[in-house]
């Protein structure tokens, strides 16, 4: 189905294209419509063709090392997915399925080649919205990869909360032990120095009051602050997670790489183990 210039302007990698440039892209795409569920590429096929998502929802899943389906990305409208594979011309590393229906623009490098030769100047703007979408897709992961759990429950506290850390800090304290003990032996030194005339004699029921008071306020104070520490600690544990997935993706991704090398240099020593055979047969 051919594809409307109107439509192309509406996706944000084509959108600095003037209408020259437009007109042309216009005639080469294709609007392809996909049913429910209908697969778009799998893992493997050709990666011929790119898409952009135009309506609908498309989920682009792979398959991890324990055969386990991992949900890559669900772009949404004006999105594409499959551009790595149709660039350098390689297979797809992952799948696409239409959750529901959707209208998505096939894009191939052919297309984008015609492009460029009739519209040299657009491969500038092409290169311009991809360019601003890396540093996007960078300073995320620059964000991610630096945040502090600490700043930012701090950043999120309430008055209250602040106040319970605060309670719970000094409680904790040697500073807190010794001028309660300190206020305590000169409580009851005056009381007992007083004698009869003490307002809180022995067994200084007063001062029992006041403990009781003090320890009923204090308990859920020190239990509000253990409730953040514990946020804190399964914030941290979120992004120690986090971290440790995209660790194990470079070490994955550098796995593959050492396999092909490895392949590249089993096909080289075959290549030299036939050249001698070949020279004899020449001869």
């Amino acid at each position: 189905m051919a594809c409307k210039p109107e439509i192309l302007r509406s996706v944000p990698l084509f959108a600095l294209l003037d209408d020259d440039e437009t007109a042309v892209l216009a005639g080469q795409v294709e609007l392809k419509t996909f049913a429910a569920r209908e697969r778009i590429y799998k893992t493997g096929d050709a990666g011929g063709q790119a898409y952009v998502v135009i309506s609908g929802r498309v989920r682009v899943t792979t398959v991890d090392e324990d055969h386990q389906e991992v949900v890559v990305d669900e772009p949404a409208n004006g999105e594409f997915f499959g551009f790595a594979s149709m660039l350098e011309q390689t297979p797809h590393q992952t799948s696409a399925i239409a959750l529901e229906e959707s209208a998505c623009l096939e894009v191939s490098r052919d297309d984008i080649e015609v492009l460029l030769q009739k519209k040299p100047h657009a491969g500038m703007d092409l290169l311009t919205v991809l360019g601003r979408q890396f540093h996007a897709s960078q300073g995320l992961i620059r964000i991610r990869a630096n945040r502090n759990p600490n700043e930012m429950i701090e950043k999120e506290a309430t008055l209250g909360e602040r106040v319970a850390d605060t309670v719970a800090r000094f409680g904790g304290s040697w500073s807190f032990i010794i001028a309660f003990l300190a206020a305590l032996i000169v409580y009851t030194g005056i009381n007992i120095a007083l004698k009869r005339q003490a307002w809180d004699p022995y067994p200084f029921i007063l001062l029992n009051l006041f403990l009781s008071m003090l320890a009923a306020i204090q308990a859920p104070v020190i239990m509000m602050s253990q409730n953040r520490q514990d946020t804190k600690d399964r914030l941290r544990g979120e992004l120690d997670f986090d971290v440790n997935r995209r660790a194990e993706s470079e070490i994955q991704g550098l796995a593959r790489k050492l396999n092909l090398l490895d392949d590249k240099i089993d096909d080289l020593g075959n290549m030299l183990r036939r050249a001698p055979n070949n020279l004899a047969i020449g001869d």
